[in-house]
């Protein structure tokens, strides 16, 4: 008993152990995938904010203080609507010595004044002098009473006297304006001048509010913003090896945005500079700006409002009639890229050229056609020509 017992048990491992070499003479078992025909179409992805395309900011012409803003964000405006007031800064007194200096330039800027008025009469007797020697000079040349000659030297006589006033005059301009900057600044008028309105641009709604409070403020300094926020583009933000293959007029599914299914939208401009931005890895990228505009129902933008988050898939190549293979059976080698294709029972590696990608999908150029089967997932147990069992 115990003797036959043995020789059973003998039998199964010798059983098992053919099973083993059979099983590894057929090879591993591998999961297959089909190559097709159908559409793909590769995307760059990237992360950007809505914003008004026209953007007005109502700023402070001159330094002052800010007395009221009459508007609040979300209010229609239209065209030269006073939105603010500022009242000018009083000019600052002067102490007594600017101001003795300041007398001074004043006498001497009415000095001058005066000096260069009577220049400009000496000027303007001289040219009714020259005037009428010429005149003299043409009567006698009729006559043959004069020689041409001295016609000529009458005329230049004439001519240089009347630059001679046209020089006096700008003179006495020049001088006038001295003596008036001088007195504008002696007069230091008391208390402040009268509030300015701050107008908007264009007609529009009121974004944003920069300075809401009554206070001082610079020239320059922004008060109001205005905009048409039913006039609203996307900027992208893109690194720039993914904007580099976008061009104007590519497709845009504008995605994660408050609504519940994907914008169109079509590229209207790649800006032409980038900028460094730190990445959330502390990692510093070169990014570009990529403006997108509404396409299709312009309807279902509506809802979208100036600076809100939007991410973005931007189309940058295309395909109808493409042969596709998944993603996961293609692998990198020493000489490209490739593909395991089962042949017979074993697993070829085919050398293959790459076209448009997805996360998914890829789509192969040459090397498989259309019905061939290809090795999921290929492990590094598989080599070209080992043999394979298909599930």
């Amino acid at each position: 008993m115990k003797r036959t017992w043995t020789v059973a048990v003998a039998g199964l491992g010798v059983a098992a152990a053919a099973g083993a070499v059979l099983a590894s003479r057929r090879g591993p078992e591998v999961e297959v995938a089909t190559a097709a025909r159908g559409s793909i179409s590769e995307t760059v992805e990237g992360t950007g904010k809505a914003r008004v395309r026209e953007r007005h900011v109502v700023a402070s012409p001159v330094p002052g203080a800010l007395e009221r803003v009459e508007v609040h964000a979300g209010d229609a405006v239209r065209e030269g609507q006073p939105v603010a007031w500022v009242r000018p800064l009083a000019p600052a007194p002067l102490d007594a010595r600017t101001r003795a200096e300041a007398q001074a330039r004043a006498a001497a800027a009415r000095a001058a004044e005066a000096e260069a008025a009577a220049a400009v009469r000496r000027a303007e007797v001289a040219e009714t002098d020259a005037s009428r020697a010429l005149a003299r000079a043409r009567l006698l040349l009729t006559g043959d009473a004069l020689a041409a000659r001295d016609l000529e030297t009458s005329e230049a006589a004439a001519g240089m006297a009347a630059q001679e006033v046209r020089a006096a005059r700008a003179a006495l301009a020049r001088a006038r304006g001295e003596r008036i900057a001088v007195e504008a600044l002696l007069a230091s008028p008391s208390g402040r001048g009268p509030a300015q309105p701050l107008a908007a641009p264009a007609a529009g709604v009121v974004l944003r509010v920069v300075q809401e409070s009554p206070g001082p403020v610079q020239a320059g300094t922004p008060v109001v913003e205005v905009g048409d926020p039913r006039d609203v583009e996307v900027a992208l933000e893109l690194l720039t090896e993914q904007a580099s293959r976008v061009r104007p007029g590519a497709a845009v599914e504008l995605v994660a945005w408050p609504g519940d299914e994907p914008l169109r939208g079509v590229v209207r401009r790649v800006e032409p500079s980038a900028f460094t931005k730190v990445s959330a890895l502390g990692v510093e990228e070169q990014r570009v700006l990529v403006l997108v505009d509404p396409a299709g129902d312009r309807a279902r933008w509506a809802p979208v409002a100036d600076g809100w988050r939007i991410e973005g898939r931007v189309v940058v190549a295309e395909r109808a009639d493409a042969v596709k293979l998944p993603a996961s059976s293609v692998v990198r080698g020493d000489r490209g890229w490739g593909t395991f294709v089962v042949e017979g029972g074993r697993a070829r590696l085919r050398p293959i050229r790459l076209g448009a990608s997805t996360a998914d999908e890829v789509e192969v150029v040459s090397g498989v056609s259309p019905g061939e089967r290809v090795v999921l997932r290929p492990t590094s147990a598989i080599e070209d020509g080992a043999r394979v069992r298909t599930r």
